[in-house]
């Protein structure tokens, strides 16, 4: 994007303009999506319209409205920047949503974008009683998107929710606290169940951990280098975390409780290192793939498969 701002800009007047000028230049640039959208225009207008501190939704009118120069400006720099440094929309903007809700999104924390979002919004139904829950753990919580959005879904739940990067809890907190959500959800600093305390048992254990493995973190996309690796790299095949969470949390669920574990494009390795165990994979209306769900009672079928 060599071209001066002034000759830019001296031909586009409208957020419309810019949008469309966005799209045009994200194309070009071939841009990886995934961290909210997936396409550039969906892009440019999330961009264009945070720079103006407009909704989503509001009326073409306003859309095809003059700038002023300061509006241009601020508009101009964040599409630039998205397509000069590769920088997720998320982080340039400092916000994202999720089931719903809107959080604080930084670097200190991978980008929410699970689709275990469709799942709290659904209350877990039909593996769950959502009158009967009354405890929810999110392990790998990062910046505390899926806990907090379970505190709305279960309100008279308490929900614990852990993560081994100090600075993904410090995010955390402050989406916590943003929230309003401070009495119900508590933040434990560790590696998934060891800072919890002994003896708790939960009706729903959730976790979107780690699960890229090596050869898809040897190429990643620009986007994803701006993540913490910390939060994307499982090993070698990418379920370093994932046998772990399988191996414990049987000694963590009530007695009705269920297991629900994000692995993405790891599935099919999963279901190859453990052939015997009968997953079931969960259906996504509004896209994504790669979540199972296990039961307490499954789990304890197989705890010598999962802990040997």
């Amino acid at each position: 994007m060599k071209e001066r701002f002034e000759d830019i800009t001296a031909h586009l007047y409208s957020a419309t303009d810019f949008i469309r000028w966005g799209a045009s230049r994200f194309a070009e640039a071939g841009l990886h999506y995934g961290h909210g959208t997936d396409n550039a225009l969906d892009e440019a207008v999330a961009l264009v319209l945070h720079a103006l501190h407009l909704p989503h939704g509001c009326p073409d009118r306003l859309l095809d409205a003059r700038l002023t120069a300061g509006e241009k400006a601020e508009i101009y720099r964040l599409l630039v920047k998205r397509v000069e440094d590769r920088i997720p929309a998320a982080y340039l903007t400092g916000e994202t949503w999720f089931a719903g809700m809107k959080f604080k999104s930084d670097a200190r924390a991978l980008v929410p974008r699970s689709p275990i979002a469709e799942l709290v919004e659904a209350h877990f139904e039909p593996w769950t009683d959502p009158d009967a829950v009354d405890s929810v753990l999110d392990l790998c919580t990062g910046g505390g998107c899926i806990a907090i959005a379970c505190a709305h879904a279960f309100p008279g739940a308490a929900v614990d929710a852990v993560d081994l990067s100090a600075e993904a809890l410090a995010l955390a907190r402050e989406n916590v606290e943003m929230h309003g959500v401070g009495a119900q959800v508590t933040l434990y600093e560790g590696d998934l169940f060891a800072p919890l305390p002994k003896g708790r048992r939960y009706d729903i254990i959730v976790s979107n951990p780690p699960y890229v493995d090596a050869d898809d973190m040897a190429g990643l996309p620009g986007e994803f280098r701006h993540e913490p690796e910390l939060g994307l790299a499982a090993g070698d095949d990418g379920l370093d975390i994932a046998r772990r969470i399988l191996a414990a949390a049987a000694d963590w669920l009530s007695e009705s409780g269920i297991l629900v574990v994000e692995v993405g494009n790891s599935a099919a390795a999963l279901e190859d290192a453990y052939p015997d165990v009968d997953f079931t994979w969960l259906d996504f209306e509004r896209g994504g793939e790669g979540v199972f769900l296990l039961t307490a009672a499954e789990l304890r079928k197989h705890v010598s498969t999962f802990s040997g």
